[in-house]
């Protein structure tokens, strides 16, 4: 699809680089750098992928504005997984993003509790399912511009 994939994690990670500490603020700045450049690229008539867990209106609210001001559609796709894969899968997960700890499974329960369900129509898949058939399901519903109604989150103008 050749669409620029922004992810918060590895944005995080550079803003830390830079010499900041990690802490809400940098979250926060990588959350608001993935914004600005989508903006960018959505200005120009281009579409955006943004990789954020959003697990909160407040994060939310920021894409569906985005999506407002630049006239694009908001297609949310959220990835689910069976807790003990989920879990198995996090404990042989290695990032190694500078200045961000590997996450742990704690890690993961707590932001669990934090999580507010989605009211947005959306894709859910299941990431335990095949590959192949989970990509094609994303796309064709990318394709059919989210059931024509607003994950990660895709943004097409």
């Amino acid at each position: 699809m050749r669409i620029p994939v922004f992810s918060v994690d590895p944005i995080e990670s550079s803003v830390i680089k830079s010499g900041l500490k990690m802490s809400f603020e940098t979250g926060l700045a990588a959350y608001l750098v993935a914004e600005t450049l989508a903006s960018e690229q959505l200005k120009l008539g281009m579409s955006a992928i943004i990789d954020a867990v959003s697990p909160v209106e407040v994060s939310r609210d920021m894409w569906r504005t985005l999506s407002k001001k630049r006239s694009a559609e908001l297609i949310v796709i959220e990835c689910v997984l069976d807790p003990a894969l989920h879990e198995k899968r996090i404990e042989a997960r290695v990032r190694a993003m500078h200045g961000i700890p590997e996450v742990t499974w704690a890690d993961v329960e707590a932001r669990r509790k934090e999580f507010v369900p989605w009211n947005e129509e959306r894709l859910i898949v299941d990431t335990s399912e095949d590959e192949e058939r989970t990509l094609t399901q994303a796309l064709a519903y990318i394709s059919s511009g989210g059931a024509k109604r607003s994950k990660n989150a895709t943004m097409t103008p």
